[in-house]
């Protein structure tokens, strides 16, 4: 059964699903993105699917009849069963400049890309089209590869997150070598070194919050939200050191409810704090990193601070110019920016 609240809203997948299946009454033949892979011929993973996930799509499929039935001709339960494996397993999130979600989509063409770690392209978007750029060297013969998750956390939580999402282990060089998993999870410097007890203890209450918070955006007020930061942050403090992967997640956290609340101060401060260990932690020209320079820039510029806003926003310029191209809106809109000033 599915419980419809009183502001209840078709979520993103069933919406993209929607779209999916009035274009596919529309358009009989293969679209332009269609050229090598159609939306049919994806994987949907359904023999992986456990209890939790088949009920999901099955409320899924119920909020599909409830807002769209009156607009759209539907396949039977079997052949949304699987659509909806499908675009679970190989839709893209579309993101703003600064990484804010705007909506998302199914390019067949790009999802034919395999994921690393350590990947040799970035997918970015201009408009309605995905754009595939190269941020390492890639010779004629090798195999592209992109990321499907955000790279930000050590090997083990990557790989729990691609084996429940897409359903397998990625086996990369960063995967097989771990060789970053140190930095991402260093320890306080103490007097009295801890006990690897104590670290285990502290990364599994880590994770726990994650996810807390995670539930917590949909019921409590921004305030509330800033104090689970916080707290979390002063907790996990007493053994990790600021740029283990698991503080600085609660302090993207703490900033993001800082600009909700528009406390331009708290939130400089948290970016202040994150943007060195993103720039170590994250490859090269990571879009994370990018977003967070922009942030970083924009409150140094509200808060009249032009030659810090300066060196930020150019910061941003130099990854977007990679990641996006250099006659990209985003980035002729954020040197206009730097023009203004």
């Amino acid at each position: 059964m599915c419980v419809f609240g009183q502001n209840w809203n078709p979520s993103e997948t069933v919406r993209l699903t929607a779209r999916i299946l009035a274009k596919q009454k529309t358009h009989l033949e293969r679209t332009e993105s269609e050229k090598l892979l159609s939306i049919k011929e994806f994987e949907s993973h359904l023999d992986k699917l456990d209890s939790e996930k088949k009920e999901l799509i099955q409320n899924d499929i119920s909020a599909l009849h409830h807002f769209y039935s009156k607009h759209i001709e539907y396949p039977d339960n079997a052949a949304l069963v699987v659509l909806f494996g499908q675009v679970n397993c190989n839709g893209f999130t579309i993101e703003d400049e600064e990484l804010s979600h705007l909506g998302s989509a199914i390019f067949p063409d790009v999802a034919l890309m395999n994921h690393s770690c350590c990947p040799n392209v970035i997918v970015t978007y201009k408009g309605t089209v995905a754009e595939v750029r190269a941020v390492q060297e890639i010779e004629a013969g090798d195999e592209i590869f992109t990321s499907y998750i955000d790279l930000l956390y050590p090997t083990e939580d990557r790989n729990d997150r691609l084996r429940d999402s897409y359903f397998f282990t990625c086996d990369c060089r960063e995967c097989f070598t771990k060789e970053k998993d140190k930095d991402k999870l260093e320890i306080r410097k103490l007097n009295e070194p801890l006990s690897a007890e104590a670290v285990r203890d502290m990364i599994r209450y880590a994770r726990n919050v994650i996810e807390e918070f995670r539930r917590a955006k949909h019921y409590k007020s921004p305030g509330e939200l800033l104090e689970v930061c916080e707290l979390s942050l002063d907790k996990m403090g007493s053994v990790f050191a600021d740029s283990n992967v698991y503080m600085l997640h609660m302090m993207y956290q703490a900033m993001g409810v800082c600009l909700y609340m528009q406390d331009w101060e708290g939130a400089l401060r948290y970016g202040q704090k994150i943007i060195k260990p993103y720039s170590k932690h994250y490859p090269s020209y990571s879009l994370n990193v990018a977003s967070m320079w922009l942030k970083l820039g924009r409150l140094y510029m509200g808060l009249e601070n032009r030659p810090a806003g300066v060196k930020a926003l150019k910061k941003a310029i130099a990854i977007m110019e990679i990641a996006h191209g250099k006659d990209h809106p985003y980035v002729i809109e954020i040197k206009k920016e730097l023009e203004a000033h």
